[in-house]
């Protein structure tokens, strides 16, 4: 089967007061153009589930997330998101902040379509204090120990971006880590993959091992050829992180005119014309 879409027709699908699942991990390999389809969307009133990086913090700086569940949200390079923590701050959106952890097994928990799994993760720590929807579960067995039941994290969209695809959904990373983005598949009801480049499914051998083909078809119900999808975040070994372009973004927190004139130049346009912008940017 053919499963070759665009990133209008994937958020055309989406609607207000989804959960979405974005796969990556703070500035590495995010669904970016996928993020900025969204951007450009009446969307609201998301529930948003992320390591997050650029996606979470652009994303409510758009007032698109009325709940955010992360980990963490960072920009690697610059630790904490800018835009993200001036709308934290501003309590522009519901925060479940967890334990790192505690989201994958969340996921992990829907992917097994289980209520929960019981953790360690989170014990000790204020997770469950500024939690209290949290609670425990004890071990049935001899040992009786009291663990976190973390629940289930069930999705209703969730957006990757691999390297390389085939037409059919099978997936490739080529960089140091998939990080979770195979069960942000799992998770969810629906699954959208971006890539670097689509190509014959017998060319993944000639690129990588087995070990990276961990995003098959059975996961995915649509994939998008999108070259620097995932820009300004990293995809290598395709290209790495744009820091001259991540600065200028993180300073536009700090300046409403900055601001305004990132958005209306990278933003407020297709994404064939944010590439062309990138590309006129670095020249």
């Amino acid at each position: 089967m053919d499963k070759r879409t665009t990133a209008a027709d994937v958020v055309s699908e989406l609607r207000d007061g989804m959960t979405i699942g974005i796969g990556g991990w703070g500035s590495r390999r995010k669904p970016m153009a996928l993020v900025r389809e969204i951007l450009r969307s009446p969307l609201r009133d998301l529930t948003l589930v992320t390591y997050g990086g650029p996606d979470a913090g652009l994303l409510c700086k758009y007032g698109k997330v009325k709940r955010l569940v992360y980990g963490f949200v960072s920009l690697d390079s610059i630790p904490l998101e800018p835009h993200f923590r001036k709308a934290r701050q501003a309590g522009s959106f519901q925060a479940s902040e967890l334990d790192e952890g505690m989201l994958q097994w969340g996921l992990r928990a829907a992917a097994y379509r289980l209520p929960f799994l019981p953790t360690r993760a989170g014990l000790g720590s204020d997770v469950l204090r500024i939690n209290p929807e949290l609670r425990s579960v004890r071990s049935p067995y001899d040992d009786g120990e009291e663990l976190v039941a973390m629940p289930a994290l069930e999705l209703d969209v969730a957006l990757i971006h691999m390297n390389r695809a085939d037409v059919r959904g099978n997936g490739q990373f080529l960089g140091p880590d998939l990080y979770f983005d195979d069960l942000f598949c799992l998770a969810a009801k629906r699954r959208f993959m971006s890539c670097e480049q689509i190509v014959p499914t017998e060319q993944f051998s000639k690129e990588g091992s087995i070990h990276t083909l961990r995003i098959n078809r059975s996961m995915i119900d649509g994939v998008i050829e999108t070259p620097g999808g995932a820009h300004f975040t990293e995809c290598p070994p395709d290209y790495g992180r744009d820091e001259p372009f991540q600065k200028q973004y993180a300073v536009t927190a700090k300046d409403d005119a900055a601001w305004d004139e990132f958005k209306m130049r990278y933003l407020d346009v297709p994404e064939e014309e944010y590439q062309a912008a990138v590309k006129e940017a670095s020249a």
